[in-house]
């Protein structure tokens, strides 16, 4: 589910392309704010059928808004809450279809239905999340959610 550009329609080899097109973009980069600028702007414009994408950095205890493309967004979430403070609380993927079926779920935008969360992980520390919205539910899928998660350890690579 890409965008037309340069991606050829098969899934994991246009995955494969972005790994290897943020992979280029982080080289010799140290800034953590321009590293994840850049990896939201990829997946914003590769991706179809998303409407928010970015990262909650993990700070003073609570997850607050950084690098994103989209509309306006929630500022500041709480470990535990909505699907980006599950992923937090439970240091794990959080892929779900249907929003409105995720208690206590966090509308920043109406429009979203669908939610991939990727927590980030450095040296056994919460770094953030990596979040994307999709207006479509049953957006994500596992072919997603695996390269998803192959992008968050790339760019890891980078922030460490």
């Amino acid at each position: 589910m890409f965008k037309a550009m340069q991606y050829t329609g098969n899934k994991d080899q246009d995955y494969q392309l972005v790994l290897k097109q943020l992979k280029a973009l982080n080289e010799g980069e140290t800034d953590h704010i321009a590293i994840l600028a850049n990896a939201s702007a990829l997946l914003n414009q590769c991706m179809d059928h998303i409407n928010w994408v970015g990262f909650y950095l993990w700070k003073d205890d609570q997850l607050i808004l950084g690098p994103f493309q989209g509309l306006p967004a929630c500022i500041r979430i709480p470990s535990g809450r909505g699907v980006c403070g599950t992923a937090v609380q439970d240091r794990q993927t959080q892929r779900i279809s249907d929003v409105n079926q995720f208690p206590g779920h966090i509308a920043c935008d109406s429009a979203s239905q669908s939610e991939l969360v990727v927590p980030i992980i450095i040296d056994d520390n919460i770094y953030g999340v990596l979040d994307i919205d999709s207006p479509v539910t049953g957006r994500f899928d596992e072919t997603d959610q695996r390269y998803i998660e192959a992008f968050v350890e790339e760019l890891i690579q980078a922030l460490k």
